[in-house]
């Protein structure tokens, strides 16, 4: 005698969300009593059997005797996670008919504890969102845990439910439950750390406001102790307010990466600081998962990397090609995962291995051949890459005792936000939000400089001997400083600023 069931559900590959049917085959005549997985399931959903049988018999439901054979459809895409512990549940409580009801219009997810207590799952936000999208309203059956990300969407329905028993309970009609109720997400600004708290340090302050206004990378180069971590720490407080789609992407990493903690949307600017030791892995991604990386959890927001010589040549190396394309490309043997990565990158260094070369008070202990090695340790394409070097010295201790207070961030990112507004206006027809995203031909288009600012310009590329792809980065930071002045076109006033912002070289 066999009975068979078929149950709805999704599976997870990156940020992308695919229907799959979880098939339950009960032979009770089978002399062998077991579960078989079947359907490309990775180690963590062939471990379910035990989990499920462990759930139901402990939810007191009886266990059917015979061979179980569950199939995941279709069989030629790759399964992962525990999510899919809850419909190989059902579809077994279906096939036992313990499960009277009609639930074809039902879609499960989420992981079972031996207890049978129905556990959080990751990757719950990207799957509703691939859900909602589709022309009938789809009927879910979550984690309790998973509420706060069913909550920001409209058109969905869906339930939550604690355990096994409270939702055998719910599909036969025994008890009734209302769908998660619609929250309106409150997109508001929450600065923590304020630019006010820093002293001194106006050149580098002006600079994190013009690269904020474009998303410009940023490099910070100090002795130790003049705030460039500080300043980095702060510059979250001056980018604009995310969008409602800046949100939702945001979140969507968040909820693959299982880093939402009980949040429902991510309202804030991520500000990711991973340590030196970090391995390209841990920076760009992968795993035998693929999951997203630090470059991808700081979309949206800033990446910061501090003591940016003593990482890893080949980790600065693979920044590359995220830096310039906004996204990242996992390629593993069974798929490939592909994670926007749009950041703005802000580096802080010394100067020195010893940190004090160049300073007016501390002798620096470092030979010739230490400081030229320490500079090199950041190749030259890496460099290409960062639109605007800062040189910050030590603080003066009349700058220290200071007791007027700066500018404050809020009254910086009104200016930056103003200036965004210009850009986005002038670029939406090219897809694009930042100067920065700018290439060569757009740069040609838009730029078009004076007899004085030319002159300007072809000088600072003599002197400095600027790349074609440095020449670009002045003409994309001067468009961003006439952005902030409110200007429509870009002056040398604007150039000589901007150039003030390339690297400079250390004379040894």
């Amino acid at each position: 005698m066999r009975h068979y069931s078929s149950v709805s559900s999704v599976t997870m590959i990156g940020l992308n969300a695919y229907r799959i049917a979880v098939e339950v085959d009960v032979d009770k005549k089978a002399v062998i009593h077991d579960i078989d997985i079947v359907g490309l399931g990775d180690t963590v959903v062939k471990e379910s059997k035990k989990r499920v049988k462990s759930a139901l018999k402990n939810s007191g439901f009886p266990f059917p005797r015979g061979k179980i054979t569950i199939n995941l459809a279709p069989s030629d895409i790759k399964k992962e996670g525990s999510y899919l512990d809850l419909p190989m549940a059902v579809g077994i409580l279906k096939a036992s008919d313990i499960v009277q009801k009609d639930i074809s219009k039902f879609l499960f997810f989420g992981e079972l504890g031996l207890d049978g207590t129905v556990r959080k799952v990751r990757g719950v936000l990207p799957a509703l969102l691939k859900l909602s999208e589709e022309k009938e309203k789809p009927t879910v059956i979550l984690p309790a845990s998973n509420e706060s990300e069913a909550s920001i969407l409209k058109n969905i329905d869906a339930y939550t439910v604690k355990n096994l028993s409270e939702l055998v309970a719910f599909l036969n009609g025994n008890i009734k439950k209302n769908p998660i109720a619609y929250k309106e997400p409150e997109l508001k600004h929450i600065v923590a750390e304020d630019f006010s708290d820093i002293k001194g340090q106006e050149f580098a302050k002006r600079a994190a406001e013009v690269a904020a206004a474009g998303a410009h990378n940023l490099l910070l180069k100090g002795s130790p102790g003049c705030g460039k971590t500080m300043l980095a720490r702060r510059i979250p407080g001056i980018l604009p307010r995310m969008s409602l789609e800046e949100a939702i992407e945001t979140t969507k990493i968040y909820s693959v990466a299982s880093l939402l903690d009980g949040k429902g949307l991510v309202i804030e600017r991520p500000f990711r600081s991973p340590h030196h030791t970090a391995s390209t892995t841990a920076i760009i991604g992968g795993g035998s998962e693929a999951k997203p990386g630090e470059i991808s959890l700081a979309h949206n927001g800033v990446l910061f990397l501090d003591e940016l010589p003593e990482f890893r040549r080949d980790v600065l190396e693979a920044l590359r090609q995220p830096l310039e394309d906004g996204d990242v490309t996992i390629s593993r043997a069974r798929l490939t995962v592909t994670y926007p990565a749009r950041f703005m990158l802000v580096a802080a260094q010394n100067p020195c291995p010893c940190g004090w070369y160049g300073d007016r008070s501390h002798e620096c202990s470092c030979s010739w051949n230490d400081i030229k090695r320490y500079n090199k340790k950041i190749s030259g394409p890496i460099e290409d890459r960062i639109d605007i070097f800062v040189d910050m010295p030590r603080l003066e201790f009349s700058e220290y005792s200071e007791k007027r207070k700066s500018e404050s961030s809020k009254n910086i990112r009104e200016r930056v936000e103003r200036a965004r507004e210009r850009q986005y206006a002038r670029m939406k027809v090219l897809g694009k939000y930042f100067n920065s995203q700018l290439n060569h031909r757009e740069i040609e288009e838009l730029i078009s400089l004076d007899s004085t600012g030319a002159k300007l310009l072809e000088s600072a590329v003599e002197k400095l001997r600027l790349t074609g792809r440095s020449v670009d980065k002045v003409l994309k930071v001067s468009l961003t400083i006439a952005d902030l002045e409110g200007s429509e076109k870009v002056l040398p006033r604007h150039i000589a600023e901007a150039i003030q912002y390339r690297k400079k070289e250390v004379n040894l």
